[in-house]
């Protein structure tokens, strides 16, 4: 059988008017150049990012997913093609390290429209396209920070409406939910925390821009928005607003072109009220290291699933429903750090007494010897796949695709046999297990042992531990 030389495609498309860069125009000559070059570029090899800027591979999923795959032991490509290096990447610090990290692994990436010639100094012209491609998002992202400052000095609209407003014609105007925002005003000023105010929205049927419920920040985000006085707020650097700094110095503020939902008398109002609740409440000069507990991140509600977490500095800690802070959950799990942490290692004293666990086995068991059977069979099944793809292009013939299909085939059934085999000893497993839980449980009661320490003692053996306020139930669900 010819050995097949298999390749996987990233296709990057920021801006959705860029018509002339789509990703099927991306597709179409990468596929061409595949098939010019000897490459097979699986369906499943197709990696696709839509709307994303290159300027960082942190919030592209596919190309990190793609990254992933490319360092198994054995990558099942020996490629990477791209449109234009661009696509890759335009930050050049981040293209020399995956691109080193990928030719260790024998991975090459390829543009399909910059052809680059073998040796040292091809290196040199890749280098020169990548600084280029560099200095293009740089004066670009340069251009657009200038034309937003513009327009915000215009008291022009730059981004979607607030909640309360929509936009027409490149103007905001109020909207149907208007009478909500001027609702939230009025009963914050008149006494109503900002978590009521979220629950009681929530319950009348209130949604974000998102579809998501209120909840307590998205109500702090309102009340601290001047949009609803006819301003227009905007950071050219970006940080202050997804770090909710209301004040930064380099905020600016004009006068907007739309109507104002709020007044300026109840606007002041509001923010004098704000003012003085974060004098009032130590909380807001937090300075210390977020505290430290056994339990932290195991303990979930039994109402919404969220996690419980620290809600006080005081001496005694006490836990509570993260999404009940922030007014989406309705129902209170207020408890004592002690109190849960008592109940959990007395379920450990009965399940090491009794033997009797709430194992949770993931379908995908890794045995002790460190065999994912899920994984072997995916990748034989991959394997299959592939052959048949080799078949269909006319690379192998039908003989030689009958044998590896036979071979493919029984192995994958030798795995599921070895998969059976280990699953019948739960018997045994459940014995190891719960060796480790003794130990788990000596360390947790060593009073000499940090809680951190224990946390992560914990984490090895627990995957969650549920707290039923109605009933004071506590219950601990273990890994296999």
């Amino acid at each position: 059988m010819s050995e097949l030389k298999y390749a996987a495609a990233y296709i990057r498309v920021s801006d959705h008017r860029q018509e002339e860069y789509s990703p099927a125009s991306q597709l179409k000559q990468i596929r061409e150049f595949a098939k010019k070059n000897g490459y097979i570029v699986p369906d499943e090899f197709v990696y696709q990012d839509d709307g994303i800027s290159a300027k960082t591979v942190t919030k592209r999923p596919q190309f990190n997913n793609m990254i992933a795959t490319a360092k198994e032991k054995t990558p099942p490509f020996e490629a990477i093609l791209v449109w234009k290096f661009s696509r890759f990447a335009r930050n050049q610090e981040e293209s020399i390290v995956y691109k080193s990290l990928l030719k260790k692994n024998g991975v090459d990436v390829i543009s399909v429209s910059e052809p680059i010639m073998e040796g040292p100094f091809g290196g040199l012209i890749e280098r020169i396209i990548e600084f280029f491609d560099e200095f293009y998002l740089i004066r670009l992202s340069g251009e657009v920070r200038r034309g937003m400052t513009e327009k915000v000095e215009r008291g022009e609209p730059i981004c979607a409406p607030a909640f309360g407003y929509r936009i027409e014609n490149k103007q905001y105007y109020p909207s149907d939910d208007a009478p909500i925002v001027r609702d939230v005003f009025e009963s914050y000023l008149n006494g109503e925390p900002m978590r009521r105010i979220a629950q009681r929205l929530g319950s009348l049927g209130v949604r974000t821009r998102f579809g998501n419920p209120p909840d307590h920040r998205w109500i702090d985000y309102m009340l601290n928005n001047p949009v609803y006085i006819g301003k227009i707020r905007w950071c050219p650097d970006g940080r202050a607003a997804s770090r909710r700094d209301y004040h930064n110095e380099k905020n600016m503020i004009t006068d907007g072109k739309h109507e104002p939902i709020i007044d300026v008398e109840l606007w002041n109002a509001v923010q004098k009220k704000i003012a003085d609740t974060k004098l009032r409440y130590g909380k807001f000069q937090r300075t210390q290291q977020p505290v430290q507990f056994m339990l932290k991140g195991l303990v979930r509600c039994s109402s919404c699933g969220s996690t419980l977490v620290a809600v006080t500095d005081k001496k005694t800690l006490r836990l509570q429903c993260h999404s009940y802070s922030r007014g989406t959950c309705h129902v209170s799990h207020s408890v004592t750090a002690q109190m849960i942490n008592e109940a959990v290692i007395k379920t450990l004293e009965n399940c090491i007494s009794t033997n009797n666990f709430d194992l949770e086995i993931k379908s995908n068991y890794v045995s002790k010897n460190g065999t994912d059977y899920e994984k072997l069979i995916a990748d034989a099944k991959k394997k299959l796949h592939r052959v048949r793809e080799a078949y269909m292009n006319g690379i192998d013939t039908i003989e030689e695709y009958t044998e590896a299909k036979k071979s493919i085939t029984a192995e994958i059934e030798r795995i599921k046999k070895e998969r059976l085999e280990e699953a019948s000893k739960s018997d045994t497993r459940i014995m190891n297990f719960a060796e480790r839980v003794q130990e788990v449980y000596s360390f947790i009661t060593n009073d000499s042992n940090t809680e951190q320490s224990k946390n992560e003692a914990l984490r090895t053996i627990i995957s969650r531990i549920v707290y039923n306020k109605a009933d004071k139930s506590v219950s601990v669900h273990f890994y296999a």
